[in-house]
């Protein structure tokens, strides 16, 4: 006898297994059990999934068994195919929100060793600013460009330990200024003979003498 039964069962494309259970009723009938499966769905609400069941004489199946079987089972095949996909989708979720987990760990981790380090450098500015240091406090405080979120503070601080010490970086150093005395101009014959030095005392006697 040549049938066409497994040509039709192929023509259901479906994915996965098509689990077939026949066994006889009473008054002539068969039971026919029909049950996709598929493995790759990792979603265990697909156990859940009933069978489909169709009672009939031998006749009646052949006629209208893949006409009501064939709705029902590409339902199951595709309701579980969209589990499958599901799943997967799911664990790629889960994967990315490990990873965005552990980045946001880090970014917090980061975020906390940087506010511990601002926090240090500061508590070393007020020691210096307590012990009256306040030029080295000033170069103490951090770049704002390092702590964009504290730059503000840090600015302030700035300007509050600035007016504490003179920008000046001589203030310190003790200078002194001395002026000469200026020379005094004048000429021989402005001099009395008594300022005049002796050689040139005795030069102008002789001179005197010769005329």
């Amino acid at each position: 006898m040549n049938t066409n039964f497994f040509n039709q069962i192929a023509q259901l494309d479906i994915t996965g297994q098509l689990h077939l259970i026949i066994a006889k009723a009473g008054q002539g009938n068969l039971v026919v059990s029909v049950l996709p499966k598929n493995d790759a769905c990792g979603d265990n609400a697909k156990n859940i999934i009933m069978p489909y069941n169709l009672t009939g004489t031998a006749q009646e199946l052949d006629e209208r068994f893949f006409e009501n079987i064939t709705a029902p089972v590409k339902a199951a095949s595709g309701l579980m195919c969209n589990m499958a996909a599901y799943m997967k989708q799911l664990e790629v979720a889960q994967r990315q929100s490990a990873m965005e987990k552990g980045k946001a760990d880090k970014e917090k981790k980061e975020q906390d060793t940087k506010e511990k380090r601002f926090k240090d450098l500061l508590q070393k500015v007020d020691e210096l600013e307590k012990n009256g240091r306040f030029r080295e406090a000033w170069t103490k405080l951090p770049d704002p460009a390092l702590f964009p979120e504290q730059a503000e503070v840090i600015r302030k601080r700035r300007t509050a330990l600035s007016g504490k010490f003179s920008p000046d970086l001589f203030d310190d150093a003790e200078t002194e200024i001395t002026q000469e005395k200026p020379v005094e101009n004048y000429s021989l014959e402005d001099r009395s003979v008594d300022e005049l030095p002796e050689d040139e005392d005795e030069d102008w006697e002789d001179d005197n003498q010769s005329a």
